[in-house]
C-alpha cells in the first residue's frame, strides 16, 4: 500500500463552481482568479479546465507568462500590473491586460517604445487602502492613460472589496457608492465583484466579476461553508493511518508532551505534516476523517506526522484512508479550527503531496 499523502483535485467540481458563478452573475463576464498557483490546485490545470471563463485574472506577469507559455489564449488581467521594464515589454508581447494602481506605472508605460498597445485597467482605493489611485486621483489618471491611447473606447476602473465576507458590514455598501459614481461620472466599464460579491452583492456585478476562492468550493463568507452555498470542493487532501498503538492513561503525545492521556485510548498517527502543508498551528480537537467518521486531532503537527484520538474509532488500523480537508470535511472548518482561513491551508499544500486528478466530465 502507497502512504503519500494525496491531493484529489476534482476538475469536474471546479467546472461546476464556474457555473455557479457565472448563473449568479448572467449579465457579466466572468475572469476566473487563478493566481498563486489557483491557490494551490494548478494554474494550468485550472485555466484548462474552466475554459468556459470569459478569461482569468492573476497577481503577477510571471503567472500571465507561464500561462501563454502553456498555451492559454484567453485574456489575462494581471491585478497587480507591471513593476518593471521587462514585465510592461511581456505584457505587450504575450497580449496581456494591466491594472495600473499608481502614477509610476503610468511613468513606466510612458517610456516603453512598445511594438502595440496594452490593455489597461485604472485601479481605484474605495476602502481596502491597500493599492490604487483615490477617487480624487482618477481623472488624472485616466487623462495619463488616454494621453498614452491605452484608454480604448471607454476607460476601465475596477476596485476591490475589503469586507464583502460579511454581508452585514455596511463598509461594502459605501465603497460601491464611492466607485459607483466614477463610473458614471467617466461612463467607464467596470469590475468590482470577488466571489464574496458575486454570491453576495448581485448590484455589484458590473461589466466584470472576478471569482476566486468560491472556484473551489470554499465559502467567501465568514458565517457558511462552500456546501451550503452549493459549491463542491475541488481539493481532497488524503493520507493513510501508518500506525496505531494504546497509551495509559498519563502518557503524553508528541513534541513537547504538550497534550496527555486523560484514559487508556487508541492513539492513531497519519503520516503527513507540516512539512506537506498541513498547518502546523493546528489546534488538539481539530476534526480529521477516518473514512467517514470524525476523530479529533491530538498533540503537535510535526513535519512528517500528527496523531489522532481514536477512542471513538478503536476499530481503526493501519492502511485506512484520513480525509485531512475536501470531500466530507469543508477547508473552512479544518481552517477555522486552526486559526486561518481556507485560502492559506490550500495555497500551502507541498510539491511533495501526490495530485491525482480527477475528471468524471
Amino acid at each position: 500500500m502507497d502512504f503519500t499523502p494525496t491531493a484529489r483535485i476534482d476538475l469536474s467540481a471546479l467546472r461546476h463552481n464556474l457555473n455557479v458563478a457565472r448563473q449568479m452573475a448572467p449579465t457579466s463576464q466572468v475572469l476566473a482568479v487563478i493566481k498563486a498557483n489557483a491557490y494551490g490546485h494548478g494554474a494550468v490545470l485550472a485555466a484548462q479546465a474552466l475554459d468556459q471563463a470569459h478569461g482569468f485574472a492573476v497577481a503577477r506577469v510571471d503567472e500571465a507568462v507561464a500561462l501563454r507559455e502553456a498555451g492559454i489564449d484567453k485574456p489575462i488581467l494581471v491585478m497587480g500590473g507591471a513593476y518593471n521594464r521587462e514585465a510592461v515589454l511581456q505584457a505587450a508581447e504575450r497580449r496581456l491586460t494591466l491594472a495600473i494602481h499608481h502614477f509610476w506605472q503610468l511613468d513606466l508605460l510612458r517610456f516603453q517604445r512598445l511594438k502595440q498597445p496594452i490593455d489597461a485597467v485604472i485601479k481605484v482605493d474605495t476602502g481596502m487602502h491597500r493599492l490604487g489611485f483615490s477617487p480624487e486621483e482618477v481623472e488624472e489618471a485616466l487623462q495619463q492613460l488616454a494621453a498614452l491611447g491605452l484608454t480604448g473606447d471607454r476607460p476601465k476602473l475596477m476596485t476591490h472589496l475589503a469586507n464583502a465576507d460579511d454581508r452585514l458590514d455596511p463598509a461594502t455598501q459605501h465603497q460601491w457608492t464611492r466607485f459607483k459614481a466614477l463610473v458614471d461620472l467617466f461612463d467607464a466599464e467596470y469590475s468590482v465583484a470577488n466571489s464574496a460579491g458575486v454570491m453576495g452583492w448581485p448590484e455589484l456585478q458590473g461589466d466584470w466579476v472576478r471569482p476566486g476562492i468560491m472556484l473551489y468550493g470554499a465559502s467567501p463568507f465568514i458565517d457558511s461553508v462552500g456546501i451550503e452555498l452549493g459549491l463542491r470542493p475541488v481539493m481532497t487532501l488524503e493520507g493513510r493511518l501508518i500506525a496505531v498503538k494504546s497509551y495509559p492513561r498519563g502518557t503524553r503525545i508528541g513534541y513537547g508532551g504538550t497534550w496527555e492521556c486523560p484514559e487508556t485510548l487508541p492513539v492513531g498517527v497519519v503520516g503527513i505534516g507540516y512539512g506537506d502543508g498541513y498547518p502546523r498551528h493546528a489546534r488538539p480537537g481539530t476534526p480529521v476523517l477516518i473514512e467517514d467518521s470524525r476523530v479529533p486531532l491530538i498533540g503537535r503537527v510535526s513535519m512528517d506526522m500528527i496523531t489522532l484520538d481514536l477512542r471513538t474509532m478503536p476499530e481503526a488500523k493501519v492502511g485506512d484512508r484520513v480525509t485531512l480537508w475536501g470531500r466530507g470535511l469543508p477547508a473552512e472548518t479544518v481552517a477555522e479550527a486552526c486559526g486561518t482561513i481556507a485560502y492559506e491551508i490550500f495555497c500551502g499544500l507541498a510539491d511533495r503531496v501526490r495530485r491525482e486528478i480527477i475528471d468524471d466530465g
